[in-house]
């Protein structure tokens, strides 16, 4: 939750120089039993959606996505899963780790087939 809220200031702050902006599309909607939607769009290109349910522990999930616009004209785009299992965004904009070299999944391999056969080693 805490991502999301810096994400929107950060998308907020992006947009800080089209003062003149204004709200062309806000739609909500609350059941009142934990499940909601809403719809928010503004005329400089920022939008934001998002469903809540109730979740299986006692906590609200969410599902979302926000859009606003760089400095160099394109669109940023982070969507969201927020549950039990946590935040879960997903974006072009996110690093992501680099790929494993194709020799450490034999040594995966070799270590998972050890471990199956009871191999040990003393530390």
């Amino acid at each position: 939750m805490k991502l999301t809220l810096l994400i929107c200031l950060v998308a907020v702050a992006a947009a800080a120089p089209d003062k003149d902006a204004t709200t062309v599309l806000d739609e909500r909607s609350d059941s009142g039993d934990g499940n909601f939607r809403y719809n928010f769009q503004t005329s400089n290109g920022i939008s934001a959606q998002k469903t809540g349910t109730p979740g299986s522990e006692g906590q609200s999930n969410y599902e979302g996505s926000f859009r606003f616009t760089l400095e160099d004209g394109t669109v940023a785009e982070v969507r969201y899963i927020a549950d039990e299992n946590g935040y879960r965004p997903e974006s072009d904009l996110l690093p992501t780790p680099h790929p494993l070299p194709a020799h450490v999944h034999e040594l995966l391999r070799i270590a998972e087939e050890q471990r199956r056969q009871g191999i040990t080693f003393d530390k």
